[in-house]
């Protein structure tokens, strides 16, 4: 009677398949061609694994069905494929390629604008907004729609200007606000050693993966926050390499 009493293996065999089952449900109750190659993908990737580890009723089920997944693929994603197939063009294979020296070159007039104010000790708070959204930051300040024009931070962060206080935010190439309040960090660390426009820089890398670029109206020294940390004195140079590793 052993033969009747499953082994660990056999139970994993029969979960997987149960769970694949549920999710068959799931799928056909949703309408879109993208949840059924989601599932497409996972089944191909799922065949790999019971193969490797000798599922064998899972492998004997995915055997069965391995036939069509190429078939379904084209069926259900004809329009999509030849969109796909149109758009690819050298232009793009390039952009990947170059993609790095590209954002470079985007960001030059903000570490343009930055050494200059520096020089100057001119106080500035620049966050760079990157997976996260910022949208609800945006929305507290000043809307802009500029492309990153050294001259216009600059002119931002003059203190004359009505503007100067707070932070802008840069979404891709664009300063979409100015004037922008951020929460500060709580940290006692940072709190003893830090003004405002730090603690503001700190505290909306600590609630998102920003990056905020922060210039010391007393000494002119820049410094970079990020992931909640902060570092102090930082190059120019070493701002543009620590910009774009952080916006790829």
């Amino acid at each position: 009677m052993e033969f009747l009493i499953p082994k660990f293996k056999d139970i994993i065999d029969i979960l997987i398949i149960a769970f694949l089952i549920y999710q068959s449900l799931l799928i056909i109750r949703k309408s879109g061609g993208y949840q059924v190659l989601w599932g497409l993908l996972f089944l191909l990737i799922l065949y790999f694994l019971a193969s490797i580890f000798e599922l064998q009723i899972l492998t004997a089920l995915l055997s069965g069905i391995r036939t069509y997944w190429i078939l379904a693929i084209v069926i259900l994603f004809q329009p999509e494929l030849r969109t796909i197939l149109t758009k690819l063009n050298l232009a793009k294979e390039l952009k990947s390629v170059f993609g790095k020296e590209e954002k470079s070159s985007i960001y030059t007039p903000l570490i343009d604008a930055v050494s200059s104010m520096s020089f100057r000790k001119t106080g500035a708070l620049i966050v760079l907004e990157n997976k996260t959204k910022l949208t609800e930051y945006i929305q507290k300040g000043e809307p802009i729609d500029a492309n990153i024009s050294m001259r216009l931070i600059v002119t931002i962060f003059n203190t004359k200007s009505v503007l100067h206080d707070g932070a802008i935010i840069i979404r891709g190439n664009r300063i979409v606000s100015a004037k922008v309040v951020l929460p500060l960090s709580q940290k006692a660390e940072y709190a003893r050693k830090f003004g405002t426009r730090h603690l503001a820089g700190i505290g909306i890398t600590e609630a998102t993966d920003a990056i905020a670029v922060i210039v010391s109206e007393q000494s002119g020294q820049v410094s970079v926050a990020q992931g909640g940390q902060i570092t102090t004195n930082i190059a120019f140079e070493e701002l543009m390499q620590i910009i774009t590793d952080a916006t790829k």
